[in-house]
């Protein structure tokens, strides 16, 4: 597949690629932050607008464990700002590495073991948040949620999205 420019002539993205990126965004956000919420619930039992509180930790600190309302709503923010930006990043990286588009599986796999590392090995240790212990059971867990929920979509998704785009093209 050869690489191909999905932006206008001054080099902006075009109106349909941002409104792509706006839904698979909005979507993948959706779909971890919903099985996170499930893990949470199941594993603990307890009321998972917690995970949106530890979200907001990592600016606010402890004391957004402890605060209501409006943590949850800066959790909630904060998820998806993250999850836009991963989604951003992987429309930017799609066209420009060739062997992304080779085994959707594959670069969905690996996605998501990219962002699992991005998080917990970089962002997690640089922000507030408590320190979480690692054990292999949870942190496989959590990889296999990025792979289905974010990895997987993105890979199959930017693949059908460029495809069309070379095939409308006549690339």
């Amino acid at each position: 597949m050869q690489t191909i420019s999905i932006e206008n002539t001054a080099g902006k993205p075009t109106a349909k690629k941002i409104k792509t990126i706006l839904a698979i965004g909005l979507l993948v956000g959706s779909l971890d932050i919903l099985s996170a919420f499930a893990d949470y619930s199941i594993a603990t039992g307890r009321n998972p607008t917690r995970v949106l509180k530890y979200i907001a930790s990592g600016i606010f600190g402890k004391k957004a464990l402890t605060d209501g309302a409006s943590m949850i709503a800066t959790g909630l923010l904060f998820h998806f700002i993250i999850a836009f930006s991963f989604t951003i990043f992987f429309f930017w990286i799609y066209p420009k590495i060739n062997i992304l588009s080779k085994n959707r599986i594959l670069t969905g796999i690996a996605y998501g073991i990219f962002i699992w590392t991005v998080m917990n090995l970089l962002v997690l240790p640089l922000s507030n948040v408590p320190p979480l212990t690692f054990k292999l059971g949870r942190i496989v867990k959590a990889v296999m949620i990025l792979i289905v929920m974010i990895g997987l979509p993105l890979s199959f998704i930017a693949y059908n999205y460029f495809h069309k785009k070379s095939t409308e093209t006549g690339s």
